[in-house]
């Protein structure tokens, strides 16, 4: 297949496998990439000729850099000497002693071979460690811990992976050397990355000075940095490019502090960018994997001298190993704590063996068991690399299957999986940013709201904004602002539940609509027992509320692809309009009989929903306030949209929403600085909750271009 429609395909893929891991929410979204780049290599034998150097650079070097520039800086140095303790001395013993294990319990596979396949399987996720880590709940000292050593680990892992890999390719391993070079290439990498990233901040900051200061010119600058970076590393120096962009990464970071109070607009549009960008390269990987599948296992399957459920065995067998080895560390570290200070955490077997099964192995041990040559110094096949291949590929998916299947079992609550480049709504980027304590509300100050909750309350203060100014000249707009601020409540309120919480919520919430719709019924049934409008009329609108109905019914199930009676129901809606588009003449009287029906059937159904409450055997207590106020405006807003010989040109309707939401996003302002002068919420959330009004209020802007142009 041409480079070009295999790039545009899998960017295809990416986008489908995050709509399906929206539904199929058990299953991490990597492992549907994997799942769908096996489909494709099986139904389309499409291909993917990998090579090393530049796999190495389109991939690893900026997903790398954009780790370090993640990562939080007081934790990286408060916790420096722990953390490059598991990220070189555990990726050693694991690379040494896990080594020396698969040799001894996988005899076919050479020591050589062995060291260098345990080098490339210790890198871990950090992004799958951290929403792992956060998900359980593990003690703060071992979050860092596991989330900064996933960080550094990587460079570790390859830089063994890389000694390893040519000892087994020409038989020979001179350990001064090799420790020389691993002195030389780490050192000096971590060095050019150093010097380069100061380099090219003096550059950016000169070129400010000389007024180029546009936006888009340093986005694409910021971006071109860490291949710059990596490719000078190992081309011009002979260095690690892995150490160097790392480095360059923590440094960036280190110095965003100036940049985001002389550009902010700079460091928003770059960290969107680069969202996009590891979005896209993380499911490349994962869906290269999936297209590399049938390679890696073809020869292993179809083999004489290896037995497939053999196979699968020793990919167990070496996933065993890796568990054991983080597992005894972690408790060891958590024991080396207690003892020095009897105040910290006690050293728990659950705990270590979270931190193990949270040791997720992801795109860099792709990346790197790709770079394996098919043949040795001497000519020969390379020992036992479709075993290998295999291996590493089970390891990676079993390790993704074990803490999606296994995590949930031993923690308190459900966790989402979450990999380099997932989809993530606003409190997952938090989480996969790093271990920052600032959105989790302090037990110090148990009055202090998470980032939802306060995005609640400053959403309910714009919606009393609203309330405020509705004016019968601006009720339709009043109303559709109304009803668009309550949709986002209503999903904030049911993100922020858990699903205990949520069920009687939806259920209450169920009752009071199907109240309502019994209440419309009623209203049209008695229209046309009074000759008030046509039976045709009539019939259509009941047959929506027939729908809305088993719509209702449909959602008190858990939610899951589309049935196929749900979409008849979407298309018989869709027919019945356009039969009435194309109706006869007689089609305006038949759409004017419509709207009486929907005004007055929406009044009907506020009155049942009053009725029904002021009954005696109904605890109006019970139901959620912002549950029943957001069906109230649901009708209301049907009601004035409804109304004769009111419409609005769709200019003025434009001006009276931006006027209603300028005012409403200056309650939303003046709710952030009450929260945070009154120590609710923290400086970072507060920040947060501006940058969402601030995009606000540029959409604002946008739409204010528009209408001035029309």
């Amino acid at each position: 297949m041409p480079l070009i429609e295999l790039v545009i395909l899998l960017a295809c893929l990416v986008l489908l496998s995050n709509v399906l891991s929206h539904y199929l929410v058990a299953i991490p979204v990597s492992l549907i990439q994997v799942g769908l780049g096996l489909g494709v290599a099986l139904l389309s034998n499409v291909q993917v000729e990998l090579q090393t150097d530049w796999f190495m650079l389109v991939f690893i070097a900026p997903m790398l850099y954009n780790d370090g520039r993640q990562f939080p800086k007081r934790e990286l140095w408060e916790l420096r000497g722990a953390i490059f303790a598991n990220a070189i001395v555990l990726v050693f013993i694991t690379t040494i002693l896990g080594g020396f294990l698969i040799h001894v319990l996988i005899p076919g596979i050479p020591l050589a071979v062995s060291i260098a396949l345990a080098a490339i399987l210790s890198p871990t996720d950090p992004v799958a460690v951290q929403s792992i880590s956060e998900g359980v709940k593990l003690p703060k000292e071992i979050l860092h811990l596991v989330s900064g050593e996933s960080l550094i680990n990587d460079a570790s892992g390859l830089i063994g992976f890389k000694y390893a890999l040519a000892a087994a390719v020409t038989g020979t391993f001179a350990l001064g050397k090799a420790v020389g070079d691993f002195f030389y290439i780490s050192l000096v990498g971590l060095a050019v990355g150093l010097a380069l990233m100061t380099l090219i901040q003096l550059i950016r900051d000169l070129l400010r000075r000389e007024g180029i200061n546009d936006t888009v010119f340093n986005v694409v600058l910021q971006i071109l940095t860490p291949f710059a970076i990596y490719f000078i590393a190992e081309e011009w120096f002979h260095a690690s490019g892995v150490v160097a962009v790392v480095a360059a990464g923590v440094l960036s970071h280190v110095q965003n502090s100036h940049e985001v109070e002389d550009a902010p607009e700079l460091r928003l549009v770059t960290e969107k960018v680069w969202n996009i960008i590891v979005y896209l390269l993380n499911g490349i990987v994962f869906l290269i994997l999936g297209i590399e599948l049938p390679v890696a296992t073809k020869a292993t399957i179809e083999g004489n001298h290896t037995n497939t459920l053999h196979a699968v065995f020793d990919v167990l067998i070496v996933w065993g190993i890796l568990l054991l080895i983080r597992v005894a560390w972690t408790y060891g570290y958590m024991l080396i704590i207690w003892l020095r200070d009897h105040q910290k955490t006690r050293p728990s077997l659950r705990t270590a063996a979270l931190s193990g099964l949270s040791g997720v192995r992801g795109a860099i041990t792709m990346a790197g068991v790709f770079t394996i040559p098919t043949v040795i110094a001497s000519g020969a096949a390379f020992p036992e690399r479709s075993l290998v291949l295999f291996i590493a590929a089970g390891v990676i998916i079993v390790s993704l299957v074990a803490a999606a299947g296994i995590l949930p079992l031993m923690a308190a609550k459900s966790i989402p999986l979450i990999t380099r480049g997932s989809s993530l709504d606003e409190d997952d980027a938090v989480i996969a940013a790093g271990p920052d304590d600032d959105d989790v509300p302090d037990p110090a100050t148990p009055q202090q709201l998470t980032y939802k909750q306060a995005r609640i309350y400053i959403l309910q203060l714009a919606v009393r904004n609203i309330e405020e100014h509705r004016r019968p000249e601006n009720q339709r707009a009043a109303y559709d602002l109304i009803l668009d601020q309550q949709f986002q409540i209503r999903r904030l309120e049911v993100a922020s539940q858990t699903e205990d919480e949520l069920q009687p919520m939806l259920t209450d919430e169920m009752q009071l609509r199907l109240v309502a719709l019994a209440g419309e019924r009623q209203a049209v049934q008695q229209m046309v027992a009074d000759h008030k409008v046509s039976k045709l009329a009539a019939q259509n609108y009941l047959r929506r509320i027939d729908q809305r109905e088993q719509r209702l019914s449909q959602a008190a199930h858990k939610p899951g692809l589309p049935t196929v009676r749900s979409l008849r129901l979407m298309f018989n809606r869709a027919m019945q309009g356009l039969r009435l588009w194309l109706a006869p003449a007689d089609s305006d009287q038949l759409r004017a009989e419509q709207l009486v029906i929907q005004r007055e059937a929406s009044k009907a159904a506020i009155k049942a929903l009053s009725q029904y409450l002021k009954q005696a055997s109904v605890d109006e207590q019970q139901f959620d306030r912002q549950a029943l106020y957001h069906l109230i405006v649901h009708y209301r807003n049907r009601i004035e949209s409804a109304k004769p010989g009111q419409s609005v040109s769709r200019a003025d309707y434009e001006r009276q929403i931006q006027k209603l939401r300028i005012k409403s996003l200056g309650a939303e302002r003046a709710g952030v600085q009450h929260l945070l002068e009154s120590g609710q919420i923290s400086i970072r959330t507060a920040a947060r909750l501006r940058q969402f009004i601030n995009y606000s209020e540029n959409l604002l802007m946008l739409n204010d271009g528009e209408i001035d142009d029309d």
